[in-house]
């Protein structure tokens, strides 16, 4: 009876080891299963990415916890084996110990069958029962050597899946890192991503700053440039109405010398004196004149609109771009200044002999300013004659 039981017990017992060795690849091969599921059915982002982190780490975390838990189950099972198998050790040394004994009854009572003849065949009979139970003690003797040496073998693999479980936990570990590794790679490239989107939006901002200030300083130009066309409306209407009343002066001029010179013929013609008279002449076309008037305002303000525009350039820059440029354009307002100057000042001005004297050009060398002016008006270096350069 007691040996049924402990068959039925090791029997239980290996079965319940069995189910707990299959159990974790089952539930392993489902959740692998559903998260490849899931990660196929949802789309990825910042926040699901936290949330399978964090999910990764409950599933590590109880598995861990399960891991633990099975290996304590395992780690008491082999214990409630060893313990099993200490009592099943005593037992055989009983058995052995029982075995001797009968051994020694048996050798005592061959010895005392000589006395005993009359007892031969009950001590047969003892003897051959005696055989059978130490025939069914030693099968009983191997089988459970045979279950030891099972129970000896299982324990090795389930340490080896402990050791199996425990590289799967360094290798899931080592996942987890490089995934978090991978999440701060993730944020540093959104936190540059930030960056630069600020970078271009200020950009955008600036952009659009200038855009209205250019706007507005379109909106200037147009204005300035219908006052001057309506000042050079205003300018033309009148150096029209000027020119009519110089060619009616003149009409009148030519019929007052007409007239005086008939009185004189006729004076002369009765032998009465003649008085001294000296025909009227222009000494200066009135017209040209005022047109070379008319262009040295305009020069002036085209200079002075210039040199508003050159100073609103400077301002704005920041590096030096286009040096080359703003030099040529500052060259150019210069020269024009002394055009103008010499212009105004008239004959007496001593600008074009200064220009003669530094019209001198060295080797390798850019434009001078004198050579600028020169370029502009030739009459200022007395080799042509005097022309209006403004007119130009």
């Amino acid at each position: 009876m007691i040996e049924y039981a402990l068959l039925f017990g090791m029997g239980f017992l290996a079965a319940a080891l069995l189910v707990m060795l299959v159990a974790p690849a089952i539930h392993r091969r489902i959740v692998l299963y559903t998260e490849n599921r899931l990660k196929a059915t949802m789309p990825l982002s910042p926040q699901e990415i936290r949330a399978q982190k964090d999910m990764v780490r409950a599933v590590y975390a109880a598995e861990n916890a399960r891991t633990t838990q099975e290996l304590l189950r395992e780690r008491e099972a082999s214990i409630s084996l060893k313990l099993a198998n200490a009592t099943l050790s005593k037992d055989a040394s009983h058995l052995m110990a029982d075995n001797q004994d009968l051994r020694a009854q048996i050798h005592d009572m061959s010895v005392e069958a000589a006395d005993f003849r009359s007892k031969v065949r009950r001590a047969e009979v003892e003897a051959d029962n005696l055989k059978e139970a130490l025939r069914r003690t030693e099968e009983s003797l191997a089988a459970k050597d045979l279950e030891i040496t099972a129970l000896a073998r299982r324990i090795e693999r389930i340490m080896g899946d402990v050791d199996n479980l425990k590289i799967e936990r360094t290798t899931r570990e080592t996942e987890i890192e490089n995934l978090k590794m991978r999440v701060q790679a993730l944020r540093d490239e959104r936190e540059e991503l930030r960056r630069e989107t600020k970078l271009v939006t200020k950009r955008a901002k600036d952009a659009e700053i200038r855009l209205a200030q250019e706007e507005h300083k379109l909106l200037r130009l147009d204005d300035r440039l219908v006052r001057e066309m309506a000042e050079n409306v205003d300018k033309d209407a009148l150096l029209e109405r000027r020119a009519k009343e110089i060619a009616r002066l003149k009409q009148g001029v030519k019929l007052a010398n007409s007239q005086v010179r008939t009185a004189i013929k006729s004076l002369r013609a009765g032998n009465l004196p003649v008085p001294d008279f000296k025909e009227i002449t222009i000494v200066e076309d009135v017209p040209v004149a005022a047109k070379r008037e008319a262009d040295a305002t305009e020069m002036e303000e085209e200079l002075r609109h210039r040199h508003t525009a050159l100073t609103e350039r400077l301002l704005k820059a920041k590096t030096a771009t286009n040096d080359k440029a703003l030099r040529e354009e500052i060259a150019d307002i210069a020269a024009k200044m002394i055009v103008l100057t010499a212009a105004r000042e008239g004959e007496k001005s001593p600008i074009p002999e200064l220009l003669r004297a530094k019209s001198a050009k060295g080797p390798g060398k850019g434009l001078t300013l004198a050579e600028r002016v020169l370029a502009i008006d030739p009459s200022l270096a007395g080799s042509a004659a005097p022309r209006n350069p403004l007119a130009e």
